[in-house]
């Protein structure tokens, strides 16, 4: 970090005496300042000399005192408050040395050269003074460059937009004013002298005007671009956070290194981007818990209590001896078997395009037809319990489940109160549903629907009809329906 902020520095400052000695020696109208010997003591001792002091004051000390203002990042622990304002203020606590060291060069130079004429104060107070201008502008954004690294870590540690520093209207107007503004003004300055000073030649004139339009091109450009290439890498690096997002990536995240408004920008994406993530983890979180297709219901529009009567067909599947396993095989191995055996009716109602509506200890309730409709929920509904009963004896058959088919018109809707509800089915086919599951228990392969879900089904082979019986509580006969 020492040796990036010394390197920038050290080429401001080069740019600065390569301005200052081309304005000087031919650029600026009035006394030669550069070969008479009345200035040799000026030139080759008091310049040499001011020039060492000022890259030991302003290099070695201003830099080694910047690396040690980092020493909570040198440590990798968080900086406090106040180490934070002063990591993102360096640059310009950079910059503030050399507005120092090159306002003592310009009185300490013009008083010099003014000593031995008092004609070349003007000439020599103008180049250095300009020159001073270019090499701060240079090196805030140059240093500001540098420390970016360490700006980063320390605007993640705190809310930017608090301990903003300079704003994008501020960097932009400054690279405006030393670009484009001072030049400027060093022309007007330069017309005006040669109103005064009638001596000055027409050849003189024009080359001090080609000489500062070259500075104010080529200087201009380069603050105007290092000006725009630190408004604009803030922006895409949204630009491509916000890409990831719409890939559905919405883990990704920025590093906020600006301390300006874009580093609000930086910032505020990332708080989008964590709510985001909470949101879609609420969102997984609930469809896990009431069924995909009732999220996505409730999250379209504001759920309400009350229901809508449907066409619907159900299942109701419950294992066989659950009482027995639970007393006979420890609570951890129970648990696993109960994943084991949920994990399957869950699989294949999913991909019959129903949703499993209840956990009732060992039983499940499954809906076909509601919320979402669908096409042949009767067929769906008996495909989707034969499919899984030929599961369970391959791939759970330390288990035995009875499964019961019905289908009728039943209530569907959120149940409960305002404070408390959920979305269930509430009717007959629920009932009879359950009722069939008791009767499964005891019919070779466990699988029992009503004859009317076999009629309603478009699809619906392999089933044969048989005897008609009064389930528990209905008053109703219910015609029975077998795989063959």
């Amino acid at each position: 970090m020492q040796i990036l902020l010394t390197v920038s520095l050290l080429g401001a400052n080069a740019i600065g005496l390569v301005v200052v000695l081309t304005l000087v020696s031919v650029v600026v109208p009035g006394p030669n300042v550069v070969t008479p010997r009345e200035y040799w003591w000026v030139n080759f001792i008091m310049l040499p000399i001011y020039l060492a002091l000022a890259f030991l004051i302003g290099l070695v000390y201003g830099t080694t005192r910047t690396v040690k203002g980092l020493r909570w990042a040198i440590e990798d622990r968080e900086p406090t408050r106040r180490e934070q304002v002063r990591t993102l203020a360096m640059p310009w606590r950079l910059t503030r040395v050399q507005i120092l060291l090159w306002t003592v060069g310009s009185m300490l130079f013009t008083t010099a050269y003014g000593t031995i004429n008092p004609g070349s104060i003007p000439k020599v107070a103008f180049t250095v003074v300009f020159g001073g201008i270019t090499v701060c502008a240079f090196s805030y954004l140059l240093t500001e460059f540098a420390l970016r690294p360490a700006a980063a870590r320390a605007l993640e540690a705190g809310d930017p937009r608090r301990i903003r520093m300079a704003g994008v209207m501020g960097r932009s107007l400054l690279s405006w004013l030393l670009g484009t503004g001072v030049p400027v003004i060093g022309l007007m300055i330069i017309a005006i002298a040669s109103f005064i000073r009638r001596d000055t030649s027409s050849t003189q004139f024009a080359v001090a005007i080609l000489a500062l339009g070259s500075v104010t091109i080529v200087f201009g450009f380069l603050l105007t671009f290092l000006g725009g290439l630190a408004t604009t890498a803030p922006i895409k690096n949204v630009r491509s956070g916000m890409a990831a997002i719409e890939k559905g990536e919405l883990d990704a995240r920025l590093q906020v290194y600006d301390g300006t408004e874009l580093g609000e920008l930086q910032s505020g994406f990332n708080r989008m981007a964590d709510g985001l993530r909470e949101r879609e983890k609420i969102r997984d979180l609930f469809g896990r818990h009431v069924g995909t297709e009732v999220a996505e219901a409730a999250l379209a529009k504001n759920p309400e209590l009350g229901g809508e009567e449907r066409e619907i067909a159900v299942f109701f599947i419950d294992l066989v001896g659950s009482t027995e396993l639970a007393a006979s095989q420890p609570p951890s191995e129970v648990v696993d078997l109960l994943n084991r055996f949920f994990h399957v009716v869950v699989e294949e109602v999913d991909r019959h395009e129903g949703f499993v509506n209840k956990f009732e200890g060992d039983a499940a309730l499954a809906i076909f037809g509601a919320p979402s409709d669908i096409d042949d929920p009767c067929g769906k509904s008996l495909a989707a319990a034969r499919c899984i009963r030929d599961r369970l004896l391959v791939e759970v058959p330390d288990c035995k489940a009875a499964i019961g088919v019905a289908s009728g018109r039943a209530v569907a809707g959120n149940i409960g109160a305002k404070a408390r509800f959920e979305y269930t089915v509430i009717g007959d086919p629920v009932n009879e549903a359950a009722r069939l599951s008791e009767l499964a228990k005891s019919i070779p392969g466990a699988l029992v629907a009503s004859a009317r879900t076999i009629d309603e089904a478009k699809r619906a082979q392999g089933w044969k009809l048989g005897d008609s019986v009064t389930l528990r509580g209905r008053s109703q006969e219910t015609q029975l329906a077998i795989p063959e």
